[in-house]
């Protein structure tokens, strides 16, 4: 057996098994602290605590479900690379960090679990070896290290409690003004790893990794750790906190979807849409919700695992062109990829009775039972609306038209382990909104609206639709509004130059002092009053008393004249 096989037959094992345990623990309501003492010494011992319920059982059964159809797909979509046990070993221990981190109720074992995240995404990241990818790694491990170092300044301030167990005191901290500090490190650190503002711009360089491996980080893994964090820590956050964090992922939400309408590169736009419902998740757990949090997470992760592989295939399929404007008319080379595609597309969008509508819909119309001000209810329609914009415009460029790829190549559909990959995941995507809320929800929400709010959703989709359309629509002597207004769109395409922000801002005036530093001091001052001009003293000097030292009579009767010149001067 392949070693695919192998982790593919063991993960799924496994996430048949988490399923039915998370089940019964929801019904039973259990949840369990285990204690594995690892050294003990004299009185003192060191202890690894795991903490099991529900929610990291059900969760972990979705990571190791999605890991096991992706591992599969990997066989065919990396076939003839040299390192492809390297690759999957790779995608094993990123799913292992991440299981780490799912049942850790303690910051050291989470901390473990976040820096493996952040160390494996790097090497996944650079998987091809070339200049976009190590700049990309880059950006994605820096950016972590923030999230990182936020966890490590959280752990030192936990030692004012008796251990680093956080579950034990999430009730104090509340009431605890002092420990405020630790809940806003938490935050930093979950809007690092989730790409919240101002942290956005790694999530699309992200895309330089292999797109399996797009699959995972966008779906149920690296991205996802951030909301999972403020989950597990969401009774300890304060309202001030909660409203600010709001405005920012809000605002995430907002940009991210304005800048997938101007985005060519398919695995971008569907990055752009990732960081999108982040930014949903983020804002119905900074409402106080974080079951629907929760709930999203789940269902968000099934279709967006099947919208990478399905982009993937099209990838590979036409010999790695990424670019959407040379797609067209696929639905007739490759019918499958393209109904699982647009069936994933309609999911994202919250089509009713796709399982994306079972959480958008809920989690929208729990927003505007709140009482809250226009600008955040605007920003949550408008995204909405952008959705269903960015997810239209792709559908209509993949599907309708001639086929517009240059090159004389033949198109076919893969029939084998990508195709098997991508069908272990239709089910899921198609039904897994009710399933996992009559699981998740016993008792159901009571949604009291007025008509116009309640069809708002409905609304927004509609108008979202026919923008999608006008900003796709291309024919003969048509030009794209993008490029009438090419300043607006380079500024929205650019995530409101957040990149450029990220990297030049850092770079340029560290840059900038260090050569004023290297020319005036280093290279300047320094080096006329350090070791340069001591040593050309010191030569000098030495240079002449050799001089002096080598006997020649006119030296001998010149230090005569002088001698007796300065005797006749000082009497």
């Amino acid at each position: 057996m392949s070693i695919c096989k192998i982790y593919f037959s063991l993960f799924l094992f496994l996430s048949i098994n988490f399923i039915f345990s998370g089940c019964l623990f929801l019904i039973k309501d259990f949840s369990f602290i285990m204690e594995l003492t690892l050294v003990s010494m004299n009185s003192s011992s060191i202890v690894m605590t795991l903490f099991i319920d529900w929610m990291s059982l059900i969760f972990m059964s979705f990571v190791l479900f999605i890991s096991s159809m992706v591992i599969f797909y990997s066989e065919e979509y990396m076939y003839g690379d040299l390192n492809l046990n390297r690759f999957i070993l790779l995608v094993v221990m990123f799913v292992l960090s991440m299981m780490l981190l799912i049942i850790s109720p303690n910051l050291i074992s989470i901390l473990l679990g976040w820096d493996g995240l952040g160390l494996v995404s790097y090497c996944l990241v650079i998987y091809y070896q070339n200049v976009k990818s190590y700049n990309a790694g880059m950006l994605t491990a820096l950016t972590n290290r923030i999230g990182d170092v936020c966890l490590l300044l959280s752990i030192a301030w936990m030692l004012n409690y008796g251990s680093w167990n956080f579950i034990f005191y999430l009730e104090y901290m509340k009431n605890d003004k002092i420990m405020e500090l630790i809940s806003f490190l938490i935050i930093m650190a979950a809007m690092t790893k989730s790409a919240q503002i101002p942290f956005s711009s790694w999530l699309p360089a992200a895309m330089a990794a292999p797109t399996p491996v797009s699959s995972l980080v966008h779906s149920s893994t690296l991205v996802t750790a951030g909301v999972y964090l403020l989950i597990r820590f969401n009774f300890v956050f304060s309202s001030t906190f909660m409203m600010v964090f709001l405005l920012f992922a809000s605002l995430t939400m907002f940009m991210s979807g304005l800048g997938a309408n101007f985005e060519f590169d398919l695995k971008k736009i569907i990055a752009l849409s990732t960081l999108s419902q982040l930014g949903l998740m983020m804002s119905i757990l900074a409402l106080g919700s974080y079951e629907l949090a929760f709930f999203h997470l789940l269902i968000h992760a099934l279709f967006k695992a099947l919208l990478f592989m399905c982009a993937g295939s099209i990838i590979h399929s036409m010999n790695n062109c990424q670019d959407i404007r040379y797609l067209g008319n696929l639905i007739n080379q490759m019918p499958i990829t393209c109904a699982y595609f647009n069936i994933c597309n309609f999911s994202l969008c919250g089509l009713p009775f796709l399982s994306g509508f079972y959480s958008k819909d809920l989690i929208v119309e729990v927003m505007s039972m709140q009482i809250l001000n226009i600008f955040i209810y605007l920003l949550f329609y408008i995204s909405v609306g952008l959705t269903v914009c960015y997810s239209l415009r792709l559908t209509y460029y993949s599907l309708v038209g001639n086929f517009n790829f240059i090159s004389l190549n033949c198109l076919n559909e893969s029939k084998s382990y990508m195709l098997k990959g991508m069908s272990g995941l239709i089910f899921f995507v198609v039904f897994s909104g009710s399933l996992l809320m009559w699981l998740i929800f016993p008792t159901c929400y009571f949604i009291c609206l007025p008509l116009f709010m309640k069809i708002m959703t409905l609304l927004m989709i509609m108008i979202g639709m026919y923008m999608g359309y006008e900003l796709a629509k291309f024919k003969i002597s048509y030009s794209l509004k993008s490029l009438n207004l090419l300043t607006l769109s380079s500024f929205f395409s650019l995530m409101w130059n957040m990149p450029i922000l990220s990297t030049i801002s850092i770079n340029k005036y560290p840059l900038f002092l260090s050569e004023i530093y290297l020319k005036s001091f280093d290279q300047g001052w320094l080096e006329y009053y350090g070791s340069k001009n001591l040593s050309k003293n010191l030569s000098f000097m030495s240079m002449f008393l050799q001089y002096l030292s080598v006997n020649h009579l006119k030296i001998y009767f010149m230090m005569i004249i002088i001698w007796i010149s300065v005797l006749i001067f000082m009497f």
